[in-house]
């Protein structure tokens, strides 16, 4: 089933669990500008800007975007339907510290993404009951760099599925109900 990857305007089916090759794809040949990374991600270039100015994405490097950042930036994009931008960013620092600066990351950006990809993919297989099973099932072989990161990767994750759940279901009530006005 082709559908697009959370956070952005690519096609692809996360069932596959090709996530890691498309992205390392889109970066063979080095960074994204920020126009390709607008079309790729459907976010403003204005916000995209704004985010950086803000410190919630690091700087692009020779007006480039990393798979780092460009993956930071899916992940807000992703989120801001369901939560504001404060606890986007309480999230994302719960575990890589200081947003502007990726030297004190828990996990990077992009290995966050691809969990969470890892996640959405076993929901959809509905081999697991729940949504805390289904980040348990995606994070099996997280290696900690300290102890304690996986009980953090986890509760992130599952933040992060909750609110994507939330937005989904958001908009279909919102199909629903658009349809009361042409129903007699």
């Amino acid at each position: 089933m082709i559908t697009y990857l959370p956070g952005t305007t690519i096609e692809a089916d996360i069932t596959r669990n090709d996530t890691e090759f498309i992205l390392k794809s889109m970066f063979s040949m080095g960074g994204l500008v920020l126009s390709q990374v607008s079309r790729l991600s459907g976010v403003e270039m204005h916000d995209v800007q704004n985010w950086v100015k803000r410190g919630f994405v690091s700087p692009p490097v020779r007006k480039q975007y990393s798979k780092r950042q460009f993956c930071r930036i899916i992940l807000i994009n992703m989120l801001r339907d369901c939560l504001p931008i404060a606890d986007i960013t309480r999230l994302l620092s719960y575990i890589n510290g200081k947003l502007n600066d990726e030297d004190d990351d828990m996990i990077s950006d992009d290995e966050l993404y691809v969990y969470f990809v890892r996640v959405l993919a076993h929901m959809r297989s509905q081999e697991y009951e729940s949504i805390n099973e289904a980040v348990s099932a995606a994070i099996k072989e997280y290696q900690e760099p300290f102890a304690g990161a996986a009980i953090r990767l986890e509760k992130v994750l599952t933040v992060m599925a909750f609110s994507y759940c939330s937005t989904h279901y958001h908009r279909l009530a919102v199909n629903v109900l658009s349809t009361f006005d042409k129903q007699n």
